[in-house]
């Protein structure tokens, strides 16, 4: 039995080479990022069994560690750092309604 598969529609057609390359761009650095997301995982758990004499010094260090991890999430995940124009004009916006 012959089945007839209907055609793809256009916006399903493979990508040309320039888009398949900046496909590939954005994939590795998404890798890059949980690499590096993972990488400072294990440097908090590696950094909580030290005993740096202060715990204020101990809270110090988890707490850069983990703003090092949230500006990775944000930046990069959430698209912060590639959106950088609306978000100037969304804090405008802010301002003013606070501001009146």
């Amino acid at each position: 039995m012959n089945v007839h598969q209907p055609d793809l529609a256009p916006e399903t057609k493979l990508m040309d080479a320039h888009e398949r390359e900046h496909f590939q761009q954005h994939i590795r650095r998404y890798l890059v990022v949980f690499y590096a997301l993972l990488f400072g995982t294990a440097i908090t758990v590696g950094v909580s069994y030290i005993h740096f004499g202060h715990p204020a010094i101990n809270i110090a260090v988890a707490l850069l560690i983990a703003v090092c991890k949230a500006f990775l999430v944000a930046g990069y995940f959430m698209h912060l750092l590639s959106e950088r124009m609306v978000i100037y004009i969304m804090l405008a916006f802010t301002a003013v309604f606070f501001a009146g």
